[in-house]
């Protein structure tokens, strides 16, 4: 008798327990996740001030402003990312000994087209380009990370042409 009612109770919890995990399975079955459309995503713009900050630290920021990762609409395959004003490009910095090593390769695809530009001198040159290539090179390497890319807009000095967007100060 006493098998029995261990029986009856171990039903009873199945039959409990059965229960339980049906209705999850429906709440799991209608439970529908978000996928941003490219004509939905609400482009804000934003500007960033790169005087005195580390080149990767802010090229990481701007990377992830870029591709929209910050923003709860965040969809792979989807740009849902913000347009990024860079201004002051020429009083961004590295750490350590890295501004004495650091360079810049380029190859035209001809023998002896190879072309390595030290940092210095590039900062002399193309301050806003040291900047594109760090934030570029963080971005995916196919056709969404290229569009993504459009989005940036660097500038070496602290004026930009883009108050007309009525940019939003971006904190790093």
């Amino acid at each position: 008798m006493h098998n029995l009612q261990k029986n009856i109770d171990r039903a009873r919890q199945s039959a409990i327990l059965l229960r339980f995990l049906t209705k999850l399975w429906e709440l799991y079955i209608n439970m529908k996740t978000y996928l941003a459309k490219k004509n939905e995503v609400q482009r804000n713009w934003r500007v960033v001030d790169a005087d005195g900050q580390v080149l990767g630290r802010l090229a990481v920021k701007v990377a992830v402003a870029l591709m929209g990762k910050d923003k709860p609409v965040y969809t792979p395959h989807v740009d849902t990312g913000d347009f990024v004003v860079i201004i002051n490009a020429d009083k961004v910095r590295l750490t350590g000994d890295k501004p004495l090593h650091k360079s810049y390769q380029s190859y035209s695809q001809y023998p002896g087209g190879q072309k390595i530009i030290s940092y210095s001198r590039m900062m002399e040159r193309h301050p806003e380009r040291v900047v594109k290539l760090a934030v570029r090179r963080m971005l995916p390497k196919n056709t969404l990370g290229h569009d993504m890319f459009r989005k940036l807009k660097v500038y070496a000095g602290p004026e930009h042409p883009h108050t007309a967007q009525q940019p939003v100060k971006m904190e790093l």
